[in-house]
């Protein structure tokens, strides 16, 4: 019976398993963001109010994006819409809950007031490839 105890009690307590790898998400940085188009590496631009219901639809979505294995590459900056408005016409950007999605220097998709979460995915995904 000892024998048995050791075996049982071995299946029971788990093995380490490493976090999973999840995106970068940081406040807006012209260097970071330099420095991430430099590398190639897939950036996000959310520019989001904290008013906006729009916006409040799209951060748990997205968040829920950033924790999955597929975006770990995934460099996501937060532009706040009512302070940083000499960065939001440098983009072309008129209005919140826009999102613009960059494969290094390359822009390759952007949307404004999507909610939708396959239409979301498939511009965070833009930026991967």
């Amino acid at each position: 019976m000892r024998a048995v105890i050791p075996a049982l009690f071995a299946l029971a307590v788990p093995a380490f398993v490493a976090p999973a790898q999840a995106a970068t998400v940081i406040a807006y940085d012209q260097a970071a963001f330099a420095a991430a188009q430099a590398a190639g590496k897939p950036i996000l631009l959310f520019i989001e109010a904290s008013w906006c219901p729009t916006c409040a639809k799209q951060r748990p979505i997205l968040s829920g994006f950033y924790k999955e294995p597929g975006f770990a590459n995934l460099q996501v900056m937060t532009i706040d819409f009512d302070t940083q408005k000499d960065l939001i016409a440098a983009l072309g950007v008129n209005k919140q809950s826009t999102l613009i999605a960059y494969h290094g220097k390359d822009e390759r998709a952007r949307a404004t007031g999507v909610t939708d979460p396959d239409k979301l995915r498939a511009l965070v995904t833009s930026s991967e490839s």
